[in-house]
């Protein structure tokens, strides 16, 4: 049998497939685990929430440079060295005994998981170069990254509530080891690490920093407020360093990040675009969630399978958006998908602290569901169209960081706006008010995406100049940063 899957780019697709579950999986499962782990190590109130932001933080800080070292040493690799980490970690997660024990295990899953993301997409767009073929394989990754998000509330619902919190860290480990197992037996070693290029440590360190500190800046907001002194500071350091890597990299021999990929609209359009779909889908996960537990009083197993009908409407729309992509232009699914997000948003933001699941949630969950089951299978196609092989891995980092930047902060911020509009009431009213305008800022975000779709992704792709129109293929030329001749929906944009 493991004959047979050597070399199978269906193995590669699993164990990447895999490996985004459980990192998808991970940024939700411990949410509605967090009363019982409160009580079980004995949290300050205030440090709770680092249980979730320290994840965010070293995953979304160390993206870039997790991209990076996939093209200098191969994404086999790295994706091995970051599941194995991450696999560690969850162990020790698992068995922590104090606070500090399960932070520090939850920012060395971050780090892992930071490695591994990158690679994984790395190994399906060059294992899968031809356009169609490529857009499946993408599809069926969005689709285990949107059920790892959804199912990652009902596994930790139902984990805390039959098995105890620690199981939310340990079901990690067989997933972990069946990644593992199918990159082992489906993928070469490849090639050697790429000795005649030094990592860029200098951008590492900026990037790192900089992405770092703005997350860190953001998630503290609901301690600090957006006006605080410490807030402002750390906002400012961001930005200054953020700048700096900017510049740092214009001027580098092996940029962490080749500046001239952001010339593609279909990059720039990619990753602007996922930035603001993630921050709606993470916020509305949140507020939907907190809806149900303290506006209609569902317990965590019931709050978790509530959210089985967006996992199965996610999985269905990310099927049909791999096939519109694949048979036109990512941004025919891109632009009616966002638009859908943002109708079932606004009709989210009608819930009602006299309602039920049937009236106020089942309805806008499945409209949402496809909208952005339709959404992320196409992005991550357009924010790798055309990229040369030896950038798969910095085009993947920028497409993740962007994705769980727009989570985190989109996040941090509407939760701030949505605490401003509560006050400091805390009936069922006042909460449900809260969430609703929440929701309500979620639809906008998506409009804002399908604004990105329409204006800055290309409306026709064109062919590239070295590309013959009768056969369609290449003259030999090395491919531009832009998009690729391969397929007909790849193409330099007009």
């Amino acid at each position: 049998m493991y004959r047979n899957l050597r070399g199978s780019p269906a193995a590669v697709l699993a164990a990447a497939a895999v490996a985004q579950f459980v990192v998808a999986l991970d940024m939700a499962v411990v949410n509605v685990a967090l009363p019982a782990i409160r009580s079980s190590l004995g949290f300050a109130p205030l440090d709770l929430s680092w249980v979730v932001h320290v994840y965010a933080l070293t995953f979304g800080g160390f993206l870039l440079l997790g991209g990076r070292a996939c093209d200098l040493y191969g994404p086999r690799r790295l994706f091995v060295a970051g599941l194995v980490g991450f696999g560690v970690c969850s162990l020790a997660g698992g068995l922590a005994q104090e606070p500090w024990q399960l932070v520090a295990a939850r920012a060395g899953q971050g780090v892992g998981a930071a490695a591994t993301a990158p690679a994984a997409l790395a190994l399906l767009t060059t294992t899968f170069t031809d356009g169609p073929r490529r857009v499946r394989a993408l599809g069926v990754w969005s689709g285990m990254n949107a059920v790892g998000g959804a199912l990652g509330v009902l596994a930790g619902g139902v984990l805390t509530e039959y098995a105890g919190w620690r199981w939310v860290m340990l079901i990690n480990l067989p997933i972990v080891a069946t990644a593992l197992a199918l990159v082992h037996v489906a993928v070469p070693t490849g090639p050697g690490p790429v000795r005649h290029e030094r990592p860029d440590l200098l951008g590492a360190l900026l990037a790192t920093g900089g992405i770092g500190l703005l997350v860190f800046g953001v998630v503290r907001t609901d301690v600090q407020g957006w006006s605080s002194a410490r807030t402002s500071a750390t906002l400012g350091a961001a930005t200054v360093l953020l700048a700096a890597f900017v510049f740092v990299e214009s001027r580098a021999a092996a940029p962490l990040l080749r500046l001239g990929l952001l010339r593609s609209r279909w990059v720039v359009g990619a990753n602007l675009l996922v930035f603001l779909a993630a921050a709606g889908q993470f916020t509305a996960f949140y507020f939907v969630s907190l809806y149900l537990q303290q506006v209609l009083g569902l317990g965590a197993a019931a709050t978790g399978a509530a959210f089985l009908p967006f996992c199965a409407g996610s999985v269905a729309a990310t099927v049909a958006a791999t096939r519109i992509a694949a048979a036109r232009s990512p941004r025919t699914a891109l632009v009616p998908g966002a638009l859908l997000a943002a109708a079932g948003m606004a009709w989210y933001s009608l819930i009602s602290p006299h309602g039920g699941f049937l009236a106020d949630v089942l309805g806008p969950s499945l409209l949402t569901s496809v909208g952005i089951g339709l959404l992320f299978a196409p992005a991550a196609a357009a924010a790798t169209t055309g990229v040369r092989p030896g950038e798969a891995g910095m085009a993947s980092g920028l497409f993740n960081s962007a994705r769980q930047l727009g989570g985190c902060i989109g996040l941090a911020v509407l939760a701030t706006v949505a605490a401003h509009r509560t006050g400091t009431a805390t009936g069922p009213g006042a909460l449900n008010d809260g969430y609703a305008f929440g929701l309500a800022v979620t639809a906008v975000l998506f409009l804002l995406a399908a604004a990105v779709a329409i204006c800055v992704l290309p409306r026709r792709p064109s062919r590239s100049p070295g590309t013959s129109a009768s056969t369609g293929r290449g003259t030999g030329t090395t491919p531009s940063a832009g998009p690729s001749p391969r397929t007909h929906m790849e193409g330099t944009p007009s």
